[in-house]
């Protein structure tokens, strides 16, 4: 019975992290047109949230202290989610924010992979289906529309969000000295060690930036809040309680997310083609969750059909 009620909790967690996390471009977007670049944007989005977290661990009486053999995994772990935060903020420069973020959705198609790849997970007829259904969409996206197409270097930054994004969950699944650590202390130094190398980047050129408007800070802070604190609390949890593939998968809340507040928000449109390609995306990463009965289904439909013999058998 606990372990059902885990996994409920798991699935509630994943799907709410996700919701939480398409929320960063309608708080993101509107600060760029205030002048701020996207490494300040996320620099202040990591420090408003830090103190956010060491809070609730006073309250809980969590301790800040990490083993030695903790150091190096929670490090490594930082800079893939500044990279990742990075790169999803400096392609809405280049492309539609509801665009990016449905591609961004390729990430629970990676998990899936380097899961099988790396990790020896079982390679399924699903997944074969799923990786041909994301390409499609990838495709579509990519093809010209009328006069315009996307930007192929939007799309690359996306991409390598996707792939940090990715790395990151399969790393928090499957490291013994991560998967030990409370959530909430793991977000502490995952923030921190994110808002060292922001600081970094600034000191060697990038350039710091504030809002120019005093509704631009509660943009920040709600940056700091919804998708990550909430968000990324919440992702953490959903791993150590169901594994990184579903959570990855239940992701798909996030780019309908996205692409509502990019309407409803930034008053950002959306073509028909946009809409198919993001779609089949979507579809692609829906199918690797529900890799069980379709796999079954396809066995079962393999059996209706009676092998035909080859004509060396006939011989025979």
């Amino acid at each position: 019975m606990s372990l059902a009620l885990d996994k409920v909790k798991g699935y509630a967690l994943a799907a709410l992290a996700a919701a939480a996390y398409g929320t960063n471009p309608a708080f993101a977007v509107p600060l760029y047109s205030q002048g701020m670049n996207p490494v300040s944007v996320v620099l202040f989005r990591y420090l408003m949230g830090l103190p956010l977290v060491a809070l609730i661990m006073i309250v809980r009486g969590k301790s800040f202290r990490l083993k030695r053999e903790e150091i190096v995994p929670v490090f490594i772990l930082g800079v893939l989610m500044a990279l990742s935060s990075l790169t999803l903020f400096e392609s809405y420069n280049y492309m539609n924010s509801g665009v990016a973020s449905t591609l961004l959705f390729v990430y629970p198609v990676m998990v899936a992979v380097m899961m099988i790849m790396f990790f020896h997970e079982k390679f399924s007829i699903s997944t074969v289906i799923c990786l041909l259904v994301m390409g499609a969409g990838l495709l579509v996206l990519m093809k010209p529309q009328g006069n315009t197409s996307i930007s192929a270097f939007g799309c690359l930054l996306v991409i390598l969000s996707a792939l940090t994004y990715a790395l990151y969950l399969v790393m928090v699944n499957v490291s013994k000295s991560v998967r030990c650590i409370p959530t909430t202390k793991l977000l502490f130094y995952v923030l921190g060690w994110g808002s060292l190398l922001f600081v970094a980047m600034i000191a060697c050129g990038s350039g710091l930036t504030v809002p120019a408007m005093d509704w631009g800070w509660l943009n920040l802070l709600a940056l700091a809040v919804i998708p990550t604190v909430l968000s990324l609390a919440c992702t953490t949890r959903a791993i150590q309680l169901i594994g990184s593939t579903p959570t990855a998968i239940l992701g798909s809340l996030e780019p309908v997310a996205a692409v509502i507040l990019s309407i409803v928000v930034l008053g950002q449109t959306l073509t028909a083609q946009d809409i198919i390609g993001g779609s089949l995306i979507v579809a692609a990463a829906t199918i690797v969750i529900c890799s069980g009965p379709v796999d079954k289904a396809i066995l079962r439909m393999r059996k209706m059909f009676p092998k035909v013999p080859r004509d060396r058998d006939k011989e025979k």
